[in-house]
């Protein structure tokens, strides 16, 4: 459904955001190792979150990757497909042509607009804070 890129975008966010519960920074080689990434293709990833400002980072030894309060509370899965993948999940035609809306809709036009809409709200509940603290408390898991 997602991006491989924005898979591990919302893996690295969330690790992130477990530690920043704790007021802790995370390495680049801590989040590859615990997302199971290549810490290459991971510095891309933490690059892309933090232009796009759902992570911050501060350099030098004492440095890493954290979010703060306000953004564990208000940042969503949304926000981060939206900057990982864009809002083509959302917007683009599910049997990928140019043109599909409610005036000229493809044959699964109308099943998938309740279906992404239905998407889009959910990943817009779903916040850092809350996923962050499942995976503290052994609900939920991002490795296996």
């Amino acid at each position: 459904m997602f991006s491989k890129s924005c898979e591990y975008g919302i893996r690295a966010a969330i690790y992130v955001a477990k530690h920043s519960l704790k007021n802790e920074k995370v390495s680049l080689i801590e989040v590859a190792k615990h997302t199971d990434s290549p810490p290459a293709f991971m510095a891309k990833i933490l690059q892309k979150l933090t232009r796009t400002e759902v992570l911050s980072s501060i350099k030098g030894p004492n440095g890493g990757f954290f979010i703060t309060d306000d953004h564990l509370h208000s940042v969503s899965l949304l926000n981060i497909v939206l900057a990982m993948d864009g809002d083509g999940i959302f917007e683009n035609c599910t049997l990928g042509l140019r043109r599909c809306d409610g005036q000229k809709p493809c044959p699964m036009h109308f099943s998938f607009v309740k279906i992404r809409d239905e998407m889009r709200e959910t990943l817009q509940r779903a916040t850092l804070k809350s996923l962050a603290e499942e995976v503290s408390d052994g609900i939920t898991f991002l490795k296996r």
